[in-house]
């Protein structure tokens, strides 16, 4: 066996493990884009209260989709996603208390 079957059969079975090929990649890396465009779109367009709100949103979505794809937490054990779940929760809620203390946040 050759060196270049070797590393092609390696390949293989890494894409069979984890369920995504390049192709799959490609597309989460442009639903990334997409939504990282309608994350800056969003300044510049008056969405009033629901502008923070919107932000958060789209944020989650995109640590959820870099956490689980990229970082191939949808494949591997459950107690891991909750980590990072849990982690997320946690800074989306301090930061909302922080932003809470603020006078003009509450208007």
């Amino acid at each position: 066996m050759t060196t270049d079957t070797t590393h092609t059969a390696t390949t293989a079975e890494h894409a069979e493990s984890h369920g995504m090929s390049n192709a799959g990649y490609i597309r989460i890396a442009a639903i990334l884009a997409a939504i990282t465009a309608l994350e800056v779109s969003t300044v510049y367009v008056d969405f009033g209260p629901l502008f923070l709100p919107a932000l958060l949103i789209m944020m989650a979505v995109k640590f959820i989709m870099v956490v689980s794809y990229f970082m191939h937490l949808k494949f591997d054990n459950k107690l891991f996603s909750f980590m990072f779940y849990a982690g997320l929760i946690l800074a989306v809620g301090v930061y909302a208390a922080f932003l809470a203390t603020f006078h003009f946040f509450i208007q």
